[in-house]
């Protein structure tokens, strides 16, 4: 056993879990216990009363030396602990690798789903399997607390560990047995990026403009839209038609890009071209394209153009998501701009080749608010798609392929309720068809911080609290139904809490104003 006596000060810990499943709760407690002997153990079941919760963990996790946090088949679609670890992640490089991340995986054994991978899939783990492995674990964990490694720490072992799982025709198990509405189809989770054969992908007008559109040769297409509606999905649904027409697709996620390279434009533009010829599998030559007094847009032109494009010989098509994350940096409306004269070439019989490139753009930000120029920007030109939440009609059609788990009433009142945000609408049903709650239950906790909903609602608490500007633009939504500052609105509406109906702002939903007006404390002005 550990010695209980360490000469180290007490390091400070935060842990992250999902609340009220198992095993998740029970073996949290025990580990929480034991560190709490020698250690600062900050865990949300401790927050003092009057404390605003957002704050609190933010801070906590600032000022931790580790987050260890536990990871479950549900705790791993949890959008609080998806975010704590994000905001760990981004914390270490500038506080000197603190917090340190300590992933426990508890029986779960499946590779993680983008974006933990990128955040946990370098550093080492811990895995537990049965109730008699928690000893075993305590000690690894305060070893790991004392400088040394988690036990699963190199490729083979990573490898070994895994078991990607079958997919089932029945819907997962429920904690204490509860009853569940079989169904004849697979009912699959709504979280995450939802699957191109899926029964339960609701096909929009928008599809098919996107899908008509990369089947022509040589198009830019935008995607814009809130987060959780479906963006990713239609990209991957367009990606694979381009595929099937005949052209080449390479995806580019921006959240993966490194954070050294959004602080300078050389490094970026050439990590972006790096990317792009490793996605293909091609030689890189891009010292050799570098190796000239031109600016970087100019470098990044030739390189697709007297390389990619020429060798590659078939269509190619960049498929650009969360593309956001540029627009903080310096160089946004260089790259946007290099862009936009990619699709302007399009036109000049001098440079056919640009006819072989397709530009797919994904953002939940109104990109014009952030480019100087519009005539220099990507995302005004071509087919510009703007995603819509599900209408009474196809939320009718998505109960009925749950199996009708509501009746007509019941389904006018979630319309009601959620106005047809896709991902929470697929969640209810998902919840309810399953078993794991029943209409009543879900109507009546609705809005409850640790409800049905609860860590959606709490990912945006967490995301808005310490932020004045935002608060005080929901705060008006709710209160006002206005929004005086523009550039705050649609930071609002990119978040997907806002949206405009006619010249009033109003809050996305019933469900965001009856939670908001709890938690924020907005006051009438």
């Amino acid at each position: 056993m550990a010695d209980p006596h360490p000469t180290k000060p007490p390091s400070r810990i935060f842990v992250s879990y999902k609340r009220n499943v198992e095993p998740d709760q029970s073996v949290v407690g025990q580990v929480a216990q034991a560190l709490a002997q020698q250690h600062v153990v900050f865990i949300d079941q401790k927050i003092p009363l009057g404390v605003e919760w957002g704050k609190w963990i933010q801070e906590r996790i600032s000022e931790s030396d580790f987050l260890l946090t536990f990871l479950t088949a549900e705790s791993v679609r949890s959008e609080m602990v998806v975010d704590e670890i994000r905001l760990a992640h981004e914390l270490a490089p500038r506080q000197g690798g603190r917090p340190r991340i300590l992933p426990v995986r508890l029986a779960y054994r499946e590779p993680f789903e983008y974006p933990l991978s990128a955040y946990l899939n370098r550093i080492q783990w811990a895995l537990w399997d049965r109730d008699t492995d928690t000893p075993r674990l305590i000690d690894e964990v305060i070893q790991a607390v004392s400088g040394q490694l988690l036990p699963i720490n190199d490729a083979q072992a990573k490898a070994d560990l895994l078991q990607p799982g079958a997919p089932s025709d029945l819907p997962p198990p429920t904690y204490a047995a509860q009853p569940v509405r079989l169904n004849p189809t697979k009912l699959d989770s709504p979280e995450g990026t939802i699957d191109t054969q899926s029964t339960f992908y609701v096909v929009r007008n928008s599809d098919s403009a996107a899908l008509d559109a990369i089947r022509r040769q040589g198009v830019t297409i935008t995607i814009k839209g809130p987060r959780q509606m479906g963006k990713s999905s239609l990209l991957i649904r367009t990606m694979e038609a381009a595929v099937r027409a005949g052209k080449r697709a390479v995806f580019l996620d921006y959240q993966l890009i490194e954070r050294e390279a959004l602080t300078n434009a050389d490094l970026f533009c050439r990590r972006f071209c790096d990317w792009v010829t490793d996605e293909l599998e091609m030689k890189n030559r891009v010292d050799e394209f570098w190796n000239s007094p031109l600016g970087n847009s100019q470098c990044c032109t030739r390189y697709f153009s007297r390389y990619l494009l020429k060798e590659l010989q078939q269509p190619l098509v960049l498929a650009m998501d969360e593309v956001e994350n540029l627009f903080d940096t310096s160089f946004r409306s260089d790259f946007f701009s290099m862009l936009r004269s990619w699709h302007n070439s399009r036109a000049n019989i001098a440079t056919p080749i640009w006819k072989q490139l397709d530009l797919v753009l994904v953002t939940s930000t109104e990109p014009y608010q952030l480019i100087e120029n519009l005539n220099q920007s990507p995302f005004n030109v071509g087919e510009v798609i703007n995603l819509e939440d599900f209408t009474p009609a196809q939320v009718a059609d998505l109960n009925q392929r749950h199996g009708a788990p509501l009746d007509d009433e019941e389904e006018r009142r979630l319309v009601s309720l959620l106005c047809g945000q896709p991902y929470l609408t697929r969640r209810a049903l998902y919840l309810i068809a399953t078993g794991r709650l029943s209409v009543a239950e879900l109507f009546a906790a609705a809005a409850d911080e640790f409800g049905p909903f609860g860590d959606h609602l709490r990912y945006h608490l967490f995301r808005v609290h310490n932020k004045e500007e935002l608060v005080r633009g929901v705060c008006d939504a709710l209160l006002r139904h206005t929004c005086d500052d523009e550039h705050l609105f649609f930071r609002l509406r990119g978040a997907g809490l806002v949206k405009r109906v006619g010249q009033t702002v109003q809050p996305r939903c019933q469900l965001y104003a009856d939670f908001f007006l709890e938690h924020l404390k907005c006051q009438r002005r």
